[in-house]
């Protein structure tokens, strides 16, 4: 039996689980959605059984809010008493992480992990602690509320109409061992509060009014089950990974929708957004860009706002590169799980299917266990439009005119030197020519001269001469093969210039971005990132480049290349404003505010927006070509990574000097 070899993303799968297992300390989090669901109850309950079973167990800080069932819990186990902080002349109690590492329990429990600790404690936050804690190869057990995770603390607000102080971060959680929710309906909820089980009775009633209502309850609820079903998600997808499995696991719905060029794409990505919807699955839209589609630069553009159309309706947008579009698409559908793909119908005349099917049948005969839905995309102005296209010329008839000529020339040498070469010698010679033309990369002329290169050899050099008739009817096997080598060395080169071309624009790509970073990596200041990083796109993208930060509500620019010696009309400091206010791409070629001069980018960091980028092209439609938008887009993302981390460090030696 032969072993399955893992592919090295599912090598670095199993990696990460190695070293998830090998860490020093675990982390179990009590997840709920409200305060009162018996989170810090369930939590003590299951330290007493750890400790029955012979387990080290020391209760960090347990909050009872005046619980009697709680308080309860906490006799049968060991609790550390707090340490006292002096704060504006008030004397406060805090958990005392240096006796904690003293001790040095097996297991030890930390309430309220969202909870701000008291300022002059080592740390700010008390997740922070249980960081340490973690570090140093003890097991802590802690509680948290969903209105507390950052990355909801937006959808919180709205909600509840609170905006929560104390957050935790996403990736502490993310690097939970286990999370164990802790639910409760909100009538059970309502019904603890009024029996002062949850707050006591003043506080209780302002609650009710307030946070504690029924509609409030059962979003956060959704939100908590929400969270918990991503996170056995993630679990899931890395078990996938790290054993290497490739077979769908229908666990829940996953759609995936094929998209390309053209108003039949939008409409198959507006149709997947509501099958997703009805699901009440995640989705993506995945173009694949293959040199077998030939595509113009206006139709990689229509691509692209399609995926753009995707995102906007909150898909995750997908660009593929690969000859074989059938096998990337499956790819990353059984890599991601999904169940479900999405693809457009095109009729084709049956005799275009004989050799080979089409890109639906193919994926429907290869699919396997994911189901495939076919639909009908194509509008009738999309048809004319692909008609009107078929019959565009896309290769300059001076290439054609160079393919006859070569063969010409080629055919008229072999005359001259026929009486001293054998006719195998004369075939070497036309195919000779056919690589010659074949590098310019258009099949076009190169099938011209593979044609051209059988006739005049014929014509020339088989007897009878100078006629298309054959004397011997095996130079019919000859004609035949040489045509076929023909037609095959064309391909093959052309399909090699295309391949060399790709890595060319991919190296060109990680040459200008290890350039950027190089140099932003040995600097320091935002301004001089900033006058760095606009130096650079404006190089790379052709183009004029500012870049604004905020100050005293007002963006203004802080660095650009070359050197703008006036500020912003009122029309273009507007449209960059509301690129800062919402955090999306606005301005020139997109659907939004698409009157401006430039295109203008956010510099969306972890915690908002920074800044904004804007970059006013001297070649509009190369800017806005895929390729050219997914480089730029890496290259504000770096950008935004380095000021991150300057503002962090200047925090760190301010705070340091403190």
């Amino acid at each position: 039996m032969t072993e399955k070899r893992l592919t090295p993303e599912a090598l670095l799968a199993q990696i990460q689980e190695e070293n998830r297992e090998a860490k020093p300390g675990k982390l179990k989090i009590f997840l709920g959605a409200a305060p009162g669901v018996g989170k810090t109850y369930s939590m003590l309950q299951e330290a007493m059984a750890r400790q029955e079973d012979g387990t080290k167990v020391l209760v960090g800080i347990a909050e009872t809010h005046g619980r009697q069932e709680t308080a309860e819990m906490l006799e049968g186990l060991e609790v550390l008493p707090r340490k006292k902080i002096e704060y504006q002349s008030k004397l406060l109690e805090e958990f005392d992480i240096d006796t904690a590492l003293e001790r040095h329990p097996e297991l030890i429990l930390i309430d309220e992990m969202a909870h701000t600790n008291v300022p002059g404690s080592r740390h700010t936050k008390r997740w922070q602690d249980i960081k340490e804690l973690l570090d140093c190869g003890i097991d802590v057990y802690t509680t948290l509320n969903i209105q507390h995770l950052e990355s909801l603390n937006d959808i919180v607000n709205q909600i509840t109409g609170i905006r929560i102080r104390e957050t935790v971060p996403d990736s502490a959680i993310e690097e939970a061992d286990k999370i164990e929710l802790v639910d409760l309906p909100p009538d059970d909820l309502l019904k603890r509060l009024e029996e002062g089980k949850v707050y006591i009775k003043d506080q209780a009633v302002l609650a009710k009014q307030h946070f504690f209502r029924k509609g409030n309850l059962t979003a956060l609820r959704e939100l908590a089950l929400r969270v918990m079903a991503e996170q056995v998600n993630a679990q899931v997808l890395s078990h996938r990974k790290s054993q290497a499995i490739t077979e769908t696991w229908p666990t829940s719905e996953r759609l995936l929708v094929c998209i390309g060029p053209g108003s039949g794409s939008a409409k198959l990505v507006r149709a997947a957004k509501r099958m997703a919807s009805y699901l009440h699955a995640e989705w993506f839209a995945v173009y694949v860009e293959s040199p077998k589609l030939h595509l113009t630069d206006a139709q990689k553009n229509s691509a692209n706002q399609n995926l753009k159309l995707a995102e906007q309706l909150g898909g995750e947008a997908i660009v593929l590169t690969g000859e074989d579009l059938v096998e990337e698409i499956l790819d990353l559908a059984r890599s991601r799980n999904v169940t479900k793909i999405m693809i457009s119908k095109h009729i084709k005349p049956h005799w275009k299917n004989l050799f080979r099917g089409s890109l639906t049948d193919q994926l429907i005969r290869r699919s396997g266990e994911i189901d495939i839905y076919v639909i009908r995309a194509d509008s009738p102005e999309l048809a004319d439009v692909k008609h009107r296209r078929s019959l565009k010329r896309t290769t300059a008839w001076s290439t054609y005119l160079f393919a006859t000529v070569i063969v010409s020339v080629l055919s008229v040498a072999g005359y001259f030197m026929s009486p001293f070469l054998e006719l195998s010698n004369m075939v070497m010679l036309y195919l000779l020519g056919v690589v010659i033309v074949a590098g310019f990369g258009r099949r076009g002329p190169s099938t011209l001269a593979s044609v051209l290169s059988v006739l005049l050899f014929d014509f020339f050099f088989v007897e009878p001469r100078f006629s298309f008739a054959i004397g011997d009817t095996q130079y019919l096997f000859t004609l035949a093969v040489m045509l076929l080598v023909g037609l095959l060395i064309s391909h093959l080169t052309i399909l090699i210039r295309q391949q060399a071309e790709r890595a060319r624009l991919r190296e060109q790509r990680i040459t200008a971005l290890h350039a950027l970073s190089r140099q932003l990596a040995s600097h320091r200041g935002i301004q001089q990132l900033l006058q760095i990083a606009t130096m650079h796109i404006a190089s790379v993208f052709d183009g004029q480049v500012i870049a604004l930060l905020p100050e005293h509500s007002k963006l203004i620019i802080i660095a650009s290349h070359p050197i703008l010696n006036h500020e912003l009309s009122p029309k273009e400091q507007s449209v960059a404003q509301w690129v800062y206010d919402m955090g999306q791409t606005a301005g020139l070629g997109t659907q939004t505010l698409p009157f401006a001069e430039a295109l203008y980018l956010p510099l969306t960091g972890s915690k908002g927006t920074l800044g904004v980028i804007g970059i006013k092209p001297n070649d509009s439609k190369r800017l806005l070509l895929t390729d050219q938008m997914r480089l730029l887009q890496a290259f504000i993302n770096q950008t935004t990574l380095v000021l991150e981390v300057d503002q962090l460090q200047a925090q760190a030696l301010s705070a340091k000097k403190d």
